[in-house]
C-alpha cells in the first residue's frame, strides 16, 4: 500500500513538474514571435508527456489538461461503491459487539470488542460525510433494498455474518458465546480487508486509499489477537 501510494503521489509530482515546464515553455515561445505560425509550434512545444501507471503508457496532453489532470483524484465508482459498503460492513461489526457486554465472559474479549466499537463507530461517521461531501448519499441502492426487506446485502460484501449466525451468537453465552463471537469477528475482518485490498487497487481517491489503508493495518493486526485468543 506504501509503495502504490508513493507512486501516485511521484506521478503527481512528475506531472505537476511538466506543466510547469510546458507552461514556460509555451509562455517563451509565444513572447519570441507573433505570427500565428510561431503560435501553432508554441502549443505542440508545450504539450506535456505525462507518466502512465505502472505497466501503462505515458499520454501527451496539452497544457490545459495538464493543469486539470495534475491535482485529480476524483472518486470513481469503485471508491463510491467501496464506502458505502464499507458502512454496512461496520454497522455489523458494532451489532456483534453489542452483543458482548452481557453474553461474554472473557475480560479480554469485552476489551477487543470496546476497541473494534471506538475504531468503527467514528469511521462509519468519516465515511458518511464522505459520502455527503461528493453528493451521495449515505446508502446504495441494493443497501436500502436489503433493508426494505429486512436481510444484509450479504452477496456484496464478504465476511459479514449471516442472520442465522447473528441468532446463534444472540443465543450463546459464556465460553460458546466468546468462541462464536471470535469466529465471525475473524471472517468479519478478513472481509473488511479483501474489500479495502480490491478499493486499493481499483480506486481513484486518495482519501478513500487512506482509510481504506487503515482497515488493512488494524484489522490485520485484530485478527491476530483474535486467533491468539481463540486457540
Amino acid at each position: 500500500m506504501l509503495i502504490r501510494r508513493q507512486t501516485l503521489r511521484f506521478r503527481g509530482f512528475a506531472l505537476g513538474a511538466a506543466v510547469a515546464a510546458a507552461v514556460l515553455t509555451s509562455a517563451g515561445c509565444n513572447a519570441g514571435s507573433g505570427d500565428s505560425g510561431s503560435k501553432s509550434d508554441a502549443h505542440k512545444a508545450g504539450s506535456v508527456v505525462a507518466p502512465g501507471k505502472p505497466g501503462e503508457p505515458a499520454r501527451t496532453l496539452s497544457p490545459s489538461e495538464a493543469v486539470k489532470e495534475a491535482g485529480v483524484d476524483s472518486p470513481n465508482s469503485a471508491d463510491v461503491r467501496y464506502v458505502q459498503l464499507m458502512i454496512q460492513h461496520h454497522a455489523q461489526a458494532l451489532e456483534l459487539t453489542g452483543l458482548v457486554p452481557t453474553r461474554s465472559r472473557s475480560a479480554t474479549v469485552k476489551r477487543l470488542a470496546e476497541r473494534i466499537t471506538a475504531a468503527q463507530q467514528p469511521e462509519i461517521g468519516a465515511m458518511e460525510g464522505w459520502l455527503t461531501r461528493h453528493g451521495r448519499s449515505g446508502q446504495s441502492e441494493q443497501s436500502e433494498q436489503s433493508e426494505q426487506s429486512g436481510k444484509h446485502d450479504h452477496g456484496a460484501m464478504p465476511g459479514m455474518a449471516t442472520a442465522a449466525q447473528l441468532q446463534k451468537l444472540g443465543a450463546a453465552k459464556g465460553t460458546a458465546f466468546d468462541q462464536l463471537f471470535l469466529k465471525l469477528m475473524i471472517t468479519h475482518h478478513q472481509g473488511a480487508i479483501t474489500m479495502a485490498t480490491e478499493v486499493l487497487s481499483e480506486g481513484n481517491n486518495v482519501q478513500v486509499e487512506e482509510m481504506a489503508d487503515d482497515v488493512v493495518a488494524q484489522q490485520t493486526t485484530e485478527i491476530g489477537r483474535m486467533r491468539a485468543l481463540s486457540s
